[in-house]
């Protein structure tokens, strides 16, 4: 039998799993055969003998073996894959979706559809990459977001079968003892639920791995709050939500070194598209002892990162909502492109009255400002020429020839952003690093980033790959720019 590519180090796992290091937290799971239960790296149990062990990258290869989750460091809630971990474009694009729940309501074949390939192929791919059919990550999904929901919060169990992603609680139940030995009755009696949320929200709890500069993140995301759709205050980044025809509110906080995400009830048909964008905004999966080990060589970046470790590229909860962003921020300053931003959601989002904490908008889906015209958009305070590459940009979303959707390919949708009238290589590299969460993005002509490094700023980054955009981001983040 030929080795599976990217196999994992048997004896190097076990040395990160004896130190509980947190730098492979949701890197990879192990599972002891002597207990038949899977755990992270970071579990508080006992360490046990290296021959009862079995390393896997994912939970659902884990369970695909026979494996149960553990209920004290409960995997469900490691962190993810970063971007540059992926095994293969398609594998990342796959990921992500299912992740965002595309199977959920659609098919295998749909999903394979969409991404431009065979339900078979995609199938193969997957199985080859991560050792899982597309099938099995979708049902490992969804009872990691039963777990955590039986762990997190109070719902009754009903609610928290189709929050879930199951069409019916005898499903659920059957599918939880199957995996798990036990029914979801018999875990949510075993733990006692943390849910502190006032009425009508839940709140779940979110790990990322450390270090993590909250601080500095929200700093980054206030600056830039759009008016009625986000507020950040103190430690806390709230935003309005809206999902086709459902809509809600969401709000984030640091404890410790984890997020405390609390929800609108209302949210719950959506519960993995909510948690999966809230991951990406605040770029929670990435590993920061890796960007630093990369980064750290540089004289000019090495001081920064001991200022501020762990510091995140902010991502995109609405990507629609930071491309037109980053159309607006053009030649105009970070208050400037704030209050333009206000104005294209008070003008063509929607109202969403009775909100919490100053939240009174969601911001406008392609199709809104598609069927806007460009006198009507340019109204709202901007030259004409920009009004029309703010049209032409939310008509080819909304059309489908512009995918925001990370796939990996970062260099063809880049590409296809530029063949845009009025988007340049600055606009198209911020898209890349925010929206379609490429690490590796660089803004080469952008005016500081060129005052800061000099005439060879781009020969310079080649050393930082692919870590370009934490590299830009210190930057940034140095000198207070104004982007």
């Amino acid at each position: 039998m030929p080795t599976k590519p990217h196999a994992l180090d048997a004896a190097a796992c076990h040395r990160a799993l004896g130190a509980r290091d947190a730098r492979f937290d949701g890197i990879f799971f192990v599972a002891v055969s002597t207990t038949g239960i899977y755990c992270r790296p970071i579990c508080p149990a006992r360490t046990p003998r290296a021959d009862r062990c079995s390393f896997f990258r994912l939970a659902a290869e884990a369970e695909r073996a026979g494996f149960r989750a553990c209920l004290r460091c409960r995997p469900e809630i490691a962190p993810g894959s970063a971007p540059t971990e992926a095994r293969s474009r398609l594998a990342l694009a796959a990921v992500g979706r299912i992740d965002r729940g595309a199977l959920e309501n659609e098919s295998v074949e749909a999903l394979a559809s969409t991404l431009g390939v065979t339900s078979r192929h995609l199938r193969r791919t997957m199985e080859a990459e991560l050792g899982v059919t597309p099938t099995e990550l979708e049902e490992t999904r969804r009872l990691a977001l039963g777990k955590q929901l039986l762990h997190d919060t109070t719902l009754p169990l009903a609610r928290v079968a189709f929050a879930s992603g199951f069409r019916s609680v005898r499903r659920f139940n059957a599918v939880f003892v199957r995996r798990f030995g036990r029914p979801p009755s018999s875990v949510r009696r075993s733990v006692r639920a943390s849910d502190a949320s006032e009425e009508g929200a839940i709140t779940l709890r979110l790990d990322p791995r450390p270090p993590f500069a909250w601080s500095a993140l929200l700093g980054f995301l206030g600056a830039r709050a759009v008016p009625g759709v986000e507020h950040v205050e103190g430690d806390t980044y709230a935003r309005t939500v809206r999902i086709g025809e459902t809509s809600g509110w969401m709000r984030a906080r640091a404890e410790g070194e984890r997020i405390a995400l609390t929800l609108s009830l209302s949210l719950l048909p959506h519960l993995a598209t909510v948690v999966s964008a809230a991951r990406h905004l605040f770029d929670l999966d990435a590993r920061p002892q890796a960007i630093a080990d990369v980064l750290a060589t540089d004289r000019t970046l090495a001081p920064l990162l001991r200022r501020s470790p762990g510091l995140r590229v902010p991502g995109a909860f609405d990507p629609f909502e930071i491309a037109i962003r980053s159309v607006l921020a053009q030649q105009i300053s970070v208050a400037g492109a704030t209050t333009l931003s206000g104005r294209i959601a008070a003008t063509f989002g929607r109202a969403l009255p009775g909100l919490p904490g100053g939240l009174a908008l969601a911001s406008p889906d392609p199709g809104d400002l598609a069927r806007a015209s460009v006198a009507a958009i340019q109204a709202i305070g901007m030259p004409e020429s920009r009004a029309r590459t703010v049209s032409l940009l939310a008509r080819a979303i909304a059309e489908g020839s512009i995918d925001l959707e990370p796939r990996g390919d970062t260099a063809a949708a880049v590409s296809r952003l530029r063949a845009i009238p009025g988007i340049g290589p600055f606009m198209a590299q911020v898209i890349a690093m925010r929206v379609l969460r490429d690490p590796d993005a660089f803004p080469e002509n952008d005016l500081f980033v060129q005052r800061r490094l000099g005439k060879n700023s781009v020969r310079r980054a080649e050393r930082w790959r692919p870590f370009r955009a934490y590299a830009v981001m210190h930057l940034w983040e140095d000198e207070g720019a104004k982007r």
